[in-house]
């Protein structure tokens, strides 16, 4: 089990929440094209919450992805669709269960 991740939070602007919303779309297939990471989700916690959680093969596929496409981007756009920084936690996954097919909300909607 993939035992290397980051939590992330973001907190949208007042009126930039579908920007943001769209912005952690678009980061979909930049993730899929990482080779170090396993599992990365983006999720809506409220109204102009979000966050991305991610999980890593190993220390190695972590920093690969804090330094790769979609960190990248993401500063870019931080100061005009963010109310603050993001707030982006190095943690390990204690537990898991895992298993299903990859899926999108809106391809299930």
């Amino acid at each position: 089990m993939s035992k290397v991740a980051i939590w992330a939070q973001l907190d949208a602007k007042p009126g930039k929440e579908q920007e943001v919303e769209a912005f952690l779309e678009s980061a979909q297939p930049l993730a899929e094209a990482e080779p170090g990471t396993v599992s990365w989700y983006a999720v809506k916690i409220g109204p102009s919450s979000y966050g991305i959680f991610d999980i890593f093969a190993d220390d190695a596929g972590r920093d690969a992805h804090l330094n790769g496409e979609i960190a990248k981007a993401l500063m870019a756009k931080a100061e005009e669709l963010l109310a603050k920084p993001p707030s982006i936690h190095k943690i390990n996954v204690l537990a898991a269960k895992t298993g299903g097919t990859q899926a999108t909300a809106k391809a299930r909607a």
